[in-house]
């Protein structure tokens, strides 16, 4: 029998606090007997970066997006054999806060768990943990 939110989700990103967010929302998923989606967003690189790109900084961002990806989906394997846990790990691309929304609508989470977000800009103009919070469709959690 299951104690908590029947789906909880994720957003991870390879920073140190959405990776404290994953290891605690599995945490909470193994407790209370919970299905854990994880979901990582890749930001396209803006439109008119190829345009002035005379560096591969397109193509960098891709890599660099690549390697997080496939570092994401090992760490998330070899965690998972660790634990009896009902989780997935979903890839998107496009805005984070408005694909997490997205990803939480479909997979009719119950709980979303985002890390803090240590960008300046983002507490002068709003985290994704705080756009999240102002939703109001969900509990969110956010992770120090």
């Amino acid at each position: 029998m299951r104690d908590g939110p029947g789906t909880i989700l994720v957003g991870v990103d390879g920073s140190t606090s959405s990776l404290r967010a994953a290891a605690y929302a599995l945490g909470l998923a193994r407790r209370q007997g919970s299905r854990l989606v994880a979901v990582y967003v890749r930001t396209p690189p803006s439109a008119l970066l190829p345009l002035a790109d005379t560096g591969g900084a397109a193509a960098t961002v891709i890599d660099t997006q690549d390697a997080l990806e496939q570092e994401l989906r090992t760490a998330f394997a070899e965690h998972l054999r660790e634990v009896d846990v009902d989780a997935r790990l979903l890839v998107r691309a496009g805005e984070p806060y408005t694909e997490l929304c997205d990803a939480a609508r479909e997979v009719r989470a119950d709980a979303v768990i985002v890390g803090r977000s240590a960008n300046l800009l983002h507490r002068v103009a709003g985290s994704i943990g705080n756009k999240l919070v102002r939703c109001g469709r969900w509990p969110v959690t956010v992770v120090p």
